[in-house]
């Protein structure tokens, strides 16, 4: 078949999932075109990432003059169509002339990729996320473009599902993925039951690359804590740091090494100033996978105390590495982490969490690794991206299968 993929940004530092899913599909004999609706992610280190980009389509660097080239000539040929897709545009704005504004945008969008994928010959489109990809693919589907789907991860979906016309989405969609069952749930919350059965669970995967790593017993002399995270307001960051100015203050010997980048840098840097924590707490900026990997093989544990979140990839990536995690019991976590690879706390609990590392630099190594090698079991059964690939594979073939001619 040959098939696109949609993203908001794409390649990204914090998209590697959606590369790696859409490497599984091409492995499986697929020709697979992708499109981003906003330029690359700055910054850009994984080579893989660097080479994406080369291969990725910017919907928005072409210019809002093509945009709109493409949609009078739709306009002309497809007059009918034109209606549709602007009605579509419209019922998934929502109330607000901010909202209608921006899908009016969307409607441009969508009548580009819509005349780009039939000049490619694409048969199906799948989007990452169901917040605008989700939109833009619904869109081009009205404008006469190919049945679409796509992968809900959260935790944005379900913060203003309304607003972001889920319902319709998942009406429109040919199916839909949710990365977890939690995930699935919430769809089905925001969905009519006679829609369930297209909403398919299919778990994010890991590749070889990281998968076939050896699993490094824990080194008892390591007393590092490393967080792999954006520095956002949903990884519950500030927490993080108020949990080690408690352990300082108990006389803990410890490191925490923070890996990411985000909006809240500035916030967290004057934090750790004010509680003297600069020898301890390290805010090391992004970096590459076999950096990150590298750091997180020296850990004593990685942490992650979460406010929100579907099912971070940096999870599994520790567990692919035999490290046992700390993290909080929201969405789809309980899911993969439990007490026999980790330790799972109460969201916003700055005692649990500290309780939690509290109890890992106590731990012997072997309790450390032994964790880690369930959490490594579980992922290698549960998120490789060979399974995960072929599970979408399977779905999409179903779907044009199904398709009027």
């Amino acid at each position: 078949m040959r098939l696109a993929y949609l993203c908001n940004v794409y390649p990204a530092v914090s998209h590697s999932f959606v590369r790696r899913e859409i490497e599984g599909v091409e492995a499986a004999g697929h020709e697979v075109h992708r499109f981003s609706i906003r330029p690359a992610q700055q910054g850009l280190k994984d080579e893989a990432d660097l080479r994406e980009a080369l291969v990725t389509e910017a919907i928005l660097g072409h210019g809002i003059a093509r945009l709109c080239v493409a949609t009078i000539i739709l306009s002309l040929t497809r007059p009918g169509k034109s209606v549709a897709a602007l009605a579509t545009a419209l019922r998934l704005s929502g109330p607000g002339f901010a909202r209608k504004a921006r899908h009016l945008a969307y409607w441009l969008e969508g009548g580009w990729l819509a005349r780009r994928m039939e000049q490619l010959g694409v048969q199906h489109l799948h989007a990452h996320f169901g917040t605008n990809p989700a939109a833009v693919a619904a869109i081009a589907r009205a404008w006469g473009g190919p049945p679409f789907s796509f992968t809900a991860h959260g935790p944005d979906e379900f913060d203003a599902p309304r607003e972001l016309g889920l319902p319709a989405k998942i009406q429109a969609a040919a199916f839909v993925v949710a990365i977890t069952s939690y995930c699935r749930s919430q769809l089905m919350r925001w969905s009519d039951p006679g829609e369930w059965d297209k909403i398919k669970v299919i778990r994010c995967g890991l590749d070889d690359a990281i998968l076939s790593n050896d699993a490094t017993p824990v080194s008892q002399a390591s007393t590092e804590f490393v967080c792999v995270a954006r520095l956002s307001a949903q990884k519950g960051l500030p927490l993080l740091i108020g949990a080690s100015e408690r352990l300082r203050a108990a006389g803990a010997s410890f490191s925490l090494t923070i890996i990411g980048g985000g909006e809240l840098r500035t916030d967290l840097e004057a934090q750790i100033r004010l509680a003297g924590l600069q020898s301890i707490v390290s805010l090391a900026g992004v970096y590459s996978t076999p950096e990150m990997h590298h750091r997180l093989r020296g850990a004593r544990a990685m942490v992650l105390p979460s406010f929100a979140e579907g099912l971070p990839m940096t999870i599994m990536e520790a567990f692919a590495l035999a490290r046992p995690v700390i993290t909080t019991a929201i969405a789809g976590i309980p899911e993969l982490v439990d007490s026999e690879c980790g330790w799972v706390i109460q969201a916003g609990c700055v005692d649990s969490l500290v309780e939690a590392m509290q109890a890992a630099l106590r731990a012997p190594a072997e309790d450390l690794s032994g964790k880690g090698v369930v959490g490594r079991e579980r992922v290698l059964r549960l998120h490789n991206v060979k399974s995960t690939a072929a599970a979408i594979v399977q779905a999409i073939e179903s779907s044009v299968a199904a398709a009027p001619n």
